[in-house]
């Protein structure tokens, strides 16, 4: 039996049948726009020499989309009230896997070698809003061997994320994501393609996973505390931020930023990828303490 996710009535249907109700507390808000999960399996690059890992699957729209087009899916859902759920809406689809699990804890490093052998493998996810930034950061940390991640994440959190380093509406998470990956804004999902109807609009972006990082540093750990210490202050000069973050004399970090030609009244909005490389370098800021 085939099942119209799309259309609210039928969702609504089928998630009473089950006793189900949203929580608040996981983010849940599923994908009803029938435009939406095409775009989003289509632009993903799903394949048939494609696997592609799905992240918070709900009720399987999105899921259903990618089994058409990839030679394998496997879908990770924290929720285990939604497992026989998808059990139903996914039915007869022999390519689709459903596991149980927190992405944050589980191998999936162990989950893609032993379920996508001999497949190119790509992630798919339309991401919780209150989990967009750590589940990113984790699959992009990790070094897995994914081509891409496609995510519908909260609009403004989609603009950070692609924003370039050296840019204003940059952080350090943006650093980050320009670092693992280069960032492309795909395209806008409205709220009321959403049920329920969250508050804020959504975006898709795809990552496409870099092969060698964009700059090189002696020590990338060091790199990113730069980072972490410049944005977490990021109204204060580049000399207070890391004299603060990294609990250094100023005079040292004043050094350092004169080595690296880097103005001690600069922001670390302003810095670019290659200055924090850079600053990260220099032999007399090596010494932070970890």
């Amino acid at each position: 039996m085939e099942y119209d996710l799309t259309n609210v009535s039928a969702v609504r249907a089928l998630l009473a049948s089950h006793g189900f109700h949203f929580s608040k507390a996981l983010g849940q808000n599923f994908l009803v726009d029938p435009t939406v999960s095409p775009r989003m399996a289509e632009l993903c690059g799903a394949d048939e020499n494609i696997g592609v890992l799905e992240i918070g699957p709900g009720i399987g729209v999105l899921t259903a989309e990618l089994a058409e087009r990839a030679a394998r899916v496997v879908a990770v859902e924290l929720d285990a009230r939604l497992m026989p759920v998808l059990a139903q809406t996914l039915a007869g689809i022999e390519n689709v896997k459903l596991v149980n699990a927190d992405v944050l804890k589980i191998d999936l490093l162990q989950l893609i070698e032993q379920e996508f052998a001999g497949l190119d493998v790509v992630c798919c996810a339309n991401l919780p809003y209150y989990i967009t930034s750590p589940v990113i950061m984790s699959l992009l940390e990790r070094r897995l061997p994914l081509g891409s991640v496609t995510v519908m994440v909260q609009r403004e959190a989609a603009m950070r994320l692609c924003a370039p380093p050296g840019r204003r509406e940059a952080g350090a998470v943006s650093c980050a994501v320009s670092y693992y990956s280069e960032p492309h804004l795909l395209f806008d999902v409205p709220s009321v393609s959403f049920m329920p109807r969250p508050k804020v609009d959504s975006s898709v972006i795809r990552l496409d996973i870099r092969k060698c990082p964009p700059v090189r540093c002696g020590d990338e750990r060091l790199m990113f505390r730069i980072i972490r210490a410049a944005f977490n202050q990021r109204r204060k000069t580049l000399l207070n931020a890391l004299s603060a973050g990294l609990s250094l004399p100023k005079e040292q970090v004043g050094q350092a930023l004169d080595e690296a030609g880097i103005s001690r009244s600069e922001r670390g909005e302003r810095l670019t990828l290659e200055d924090f490389a850079r600053l990260s370098d220099i032999p007399c800021i090596r010494g932070v303490p970890q």
